[in-house]
């Protein structure tokens, strides 16, 4: 297998908005300094917070601190980061996350052909105390980490808090989308502006990959907020009006391809795993059966409240 050339440098972003994340930043910018394969630069972008901002100038001088110059929100400030990044690679970390020593290395040692777009690695959750009991693996995107069930190799799209692509990608796709994804603002916990992306770069270029590297490791912080059932329904259920908004941008085939997969192979394997487990004694399974039904059902109420179109859009097919 051909390999990466040993010139490949990557620049890191990371995106934050609020003061009350300092110490979560400093650890994100901590993982990367720490890397085992240095990174040709950090660049923080603060998304309109002048006193964030200013504090960061101050405490970091080894990274490169800028304010968001675009739409305010996670969209606008990505764009910001690809525009002042001069590596061959740009890698997003999320600013409540720390990277594995590897992470970067995993990063470009996947890049072994010049077709490979992107590369996303392995999101794992922090607890703030523990997994609930009920909370199904199947549904780990809502806090958003890696899922059980997303297979290694290519994938329709990347996961935005842990992903990588070649700068030419953003040339010919443009940047992120500021009409879908979050920002401070919101009341909901609206996401998908990674899965737009992807989806419109492999319209664009149908020839190009994108590559799911298990090895490359983060862990994201899971405040106790994020441990009720009552987030994951609501993050369930904004997910769906996400969907809704990337259905209205690339075309129902596209935007719902790899869910239609979810849904019918590790969702239907997850209720039957629930059911199995209680059946040999552990009482949690049920309820995760149930979590599973519940999450897929406020996805789908997200969805027809978001009032996404049906009609397939006549696009070029994308990897799922």
């Amino acid at each position: 297998m051909a390999q990466p050339p040993l010139t490949l440098t990557i620049s890191v972003v990371i995106c934050v908005y609020t003061l009350d994340r300092w110490d979560d930043i400093v650890d994100a910018v901590d993982s990367v300094r720490a890397q085992t394969m240095a990174a040709r630069e950090i660049i923080v972008v603060v998304d309109y917070n002048a006193d964030l901002y200013h504090r960061l100038r101050t405490a970091m001088t080894d990274v490169t601190v800028v304010e968001n110059h675009h739409h305010r929100g996670l969209s606008g400030g990505k764009d910001t980061g690809v525009e002042v990044a001069s590596g061959e690679i740009v890698a997003f970390l999320d600013d409540d996350a720390v990277a594995h020593r590897d992470w970067l290395r995993h990063f470009h040692d996947a890049y072994t052909d010049e077709h490979i777009a992107g590369v996303g690695g392995t999101t794992l959750p922090r607890w703030a105390s523990a997994r609930p009991r009920w909370f199904p693996e199947e549904f780990d995107w809502v806090l958003g980490c890696t899922y059980t069930g997303r297979e290694p190799g290519p994938v329709r799209n990347l996961l935005g808090g842990n992903a990588s692509f070649r700068r030419e990608v953003f040339t010919v796709a443009g940047g992120f989308p500021s009409h879908i994804g979050r920002t401070s603002e919101q009341s909901r916990p609206l996401g998908c502006e990674e899965t737009e992306f992807c989806i419109r770069v492999s319209q664009h270029r149908p020839d190009w990959t994108f590559v799911f590297e298990p090895e490359a490791v983060i862990w994201h912080r899971v405040p106790a907020g994020r441990e009720t059932f009552s987030y994951f329904r609501s993050r369930c259920f904004a997910e769906g009006l996400s969907k809704a908004s990337v259905t209205r941008s690339v075309g129902v085939g596209d935007a719902l391809s790899a869910e239609r997969t979810y849904t019918s192979r590790v969702l239907t394997r997850g209720v039957a795993r629930g059911v199995g487990d209680s059946l040999r004694g552990d009482r949690a399974g049920i309820e995760r059966a149930g979590a599973i039904s519940v999450g897929l059902l406020a996805a789908a109420a997200g969805y027809a409240r978001g009032g996404a179109p049906v009609r397939r859009r006549s696009t070029s097919p994308a990897q799922t």
